[in-house]
């Protein structure tokens, strides 16, 4: 079976931050697990960065990133397109209280190739 993975990224507006992650946590992740062939979802923070490359240390510019990604393995795109999924994200508090206030979203997937 192929692996496909999801990518979701956004930001939040600092005074929402809190339920932001909350919700998150608590009942969108919960939610999308519940759905057949959602595997797994990770969360991620970006944070600064340096690293070695092209020959020298260089500060790595991350302005214009999302600060937030979510990455969900699912079995394929097919789980994206059902009324499951559809119901999960339209669940909860995210559609009134948290999607509002997200920005600079990009969704991106990925299938493996290894």
């Amino acid at each position: 079976m192929s692996k496909y993975i999801l990518i979701a990224s956004m930001d939040i507006e600092p005074e929402k931050e809190e339920i932001f992650n909350e919700v998150y946590d608590t009942e969108h992740i919960p939610g999308i697990l519940k759905v057949p062939g959602v595997i797994s979802v990770e969360r991620l923070k970006s944070q600064p960065m340096k690293m070695h490359f092209g020959g020298k240390l260089q500060d790595m510019d991350i302005s214009g990133e999302p600060t937030y990604t979510a990455i969900y393995q699912i079995e394929g795109p097919d789980v994206l397109t059902t009324e499951e999924w559809g119901k999960a994200v339209e669940a909860g508090r995210w559609p009134t209280e948290v999607r509002p206030f997200t920005s600079n979203r990009q969704f991106a997937l990925r299938k493996s190739i290894n």
